[in-house]
């Protein structure tokens, strides 16, 4: 894929490099400005010592035998190598000793230190009298600089003593031409971090944003492409594809819940209305009347509660409810649902047993637990009831592995291992459970319950009948 310049730009990648790259680079510069100029005021501070020491100790041997140990002296040091700057001139400017051949006008008119650097022309400093090079052709300028101090002695004479500035003239060169090469070769960095890293990043955004595309056409299905590499993009993929996965989870989820409303409660709502027609139209005795209303609205109540639990179920499995959740302790719901289920279970002749090791306590909702602990007992007794010679029921309530489970087991017929998962699925109703009334919500609530609180329903043979299992996750355990 080949994209200009003017396209490049304008991708987010391109615009943060070269902002990054300019950002760097501007850094660059002041810090090297900055340690340049530090770097010239350190030097230039060492020549100012220097040149110092080396006036007073000339001055000392002029104290000590006058011109003519001065001028030996000077031409003593002037010949030695990597000499300073030195000249003896008369009152009048005129050049004596030294091995300074000429100077830029004015720079002898005044005495102290010299206000800013002056140019110079020396003899070759290897002792031997070769002269410096020429003035520059184009300019007209001295080949060298300097800084120097100019003193007076007492009989007018002129002393002299500098020090060449090439050294940080030329350390400032240095610095210039690594700073160009730093910038150079951070423009190559750059192009060629882009090229190889730049267009693979491009490449893969292009290919998230195609997916997307069929996605937003309606294909639920597709998927963004993940590269296995676990950088960013891949786990942006992953959590979009699972975000996706949970939409088409929730769009499925609400067909069925359409379909099933179409279907399972089409039969209620006819005999609802077939029995206002019949009481209508029947004989119009106030007795007969009332037990047609009475069962009218018993048919509403089922509908309602229904349309309830289809409405919890929705909510629950979407992962928002307006219940809040607290440390609660199973035993005490057990104990409860147990309590309220025993009159039933006596009167249809069934023995309802609970096995509690102790408090197991976990972050939940009591009434959402509660609701759905009573929906699996309340099956668990309709379905052993008359299906065994004893009917039994148990509750058991223990932790294995950091996990609190609610184990609720009954000795009727059971389902088959190829529908227990099919059976947790809104108004599935299985050919055993067609003689028994009902709405086939009970194991559905039960489950959207368990997801809602993390953890999970479990459907499992009793040998014989079935074992329902409720497992709280062991993070909302108490240790």
């Amino acid at each position: 894929m080949t994209m200009r310049l003017p396209a490049i730009m304008k991708t987010t990648a391109a615009r943060l490099s070269a902002l990054y790259l300019l950002l760097f680079g501007a850094c660059a510069v002041l810090l090297v400005i900055y340690m340049t100029s530090i770097s010239v005021r350190i030097i230039a501070a060492q020549n100012q010592e220097t040149i110092q020491e080396e006036a007073r100790n000339l001055v000392r041997a002029y104290e000590r035998g006058g011109i003519p140990r001065l001028v030996r002296v000077v031409e003593q040091r002037a010949r030695q190598p990597g000499a300073n700057l030195y000249l003896i001139a008369d009152p009048n400017g005129r050049i004596l000793s030294g091995n300074v051949e000429s100077l830029q006008p004015g720079v002898l008119e005044l005495e102290g230190w010299t206000l800013r650097p002056f140019a110079y022309e020396r003899y070759g400093d290897n002792g031997l009298g070769q002269r410096a090079p020429a003035p520059d052709a184009a300019t007209g300028r001295l080949p060298h600089t300097a800084m120097a101090l100019v003193i007076r002695l007492p009989n007018r004479m002129i002393l002299l003593v500098g020090r060449d500035l090439g050294e940080p003239e030329r350390f400032r060169r240095v610095v210039q031409r690594a700073l160009i090469l730093a910038l150079a070769f951070m423009g190559i960095g750059a192009f060629l971090i882009w090229f190889f890293v730049g267009r693979a990043a491009l490449r893969r955004i292009d290919s998230i944003s195609a997916a997307s595309q069929r996605i937003m056409g309606g294909d639920l299905s597709g998927r963004l492409p993940v590269s296995g590499a676990d950088d960013e993009f891949d786990r942006l993929s992953d959590n979009l594809n699972a975000m996706l996965t949970r939409i088409a989870a929730l769009n499925e989820g609400l067909k069925q819940v359409s379909d099933n409303i179409a279907h399972d409660l089409k039969t209620p709502l006819t005999r609802l209305r077939q029995r206002a027609e019949s009481a209508l139209a029947g004989s119009k005795d106030k007795a007969a009347l009332r037990e047609a209303l009475e069962a009218a609205i018993a048919e509403s109540d089922q509908l309602i509660r229904t349309f309830n639990a289809i409405l919890m179920i929705s909510r629950l499995e979407a992962g928002y409810s307006a219940e809040s959740t607290h440390r609660i302790d199973l035993a005490g719901i057990i104990d409860d649902v147990a309590e309220l289920y025993e009159p039933v279970a006596e009167e249809r002749g069934v023995a309802l047993e609970t096995r509690i090791t102790g408090p197991q306590t976990v972050t939940a909702n009591r009434e959402l637990v509660a609701q759905a602990l009573s929906n699996v007992v309340d099956n668990a007794i309709k379905y052993s009831a008359g299906h065994a010679a004893s009917p039994a029921v148990s509750i058991a309530l223990d932790k294995a592995d950091g996990e609190v489970r609610i184990v609720i087991a009954d000795n009727g017929p059971g389902i088959p291992a190829e529908d227990r998962k099919r059976a947790t699925e809104r108004f599935v109703r299985l050919e055993v459970s067609r003689s028994q009334p009902g709405s086939g919500l009970g194991l559905s609530l039960a489950r959207a319950v368990m997801t809602f609180h993390r953890g999970r329903l479990d459907l499992s043979d009793a040998d014989p009948g079935l074992k329902v299992t409720m497992v709280f996750p062991a993070k909302g355990a108490a240790s």
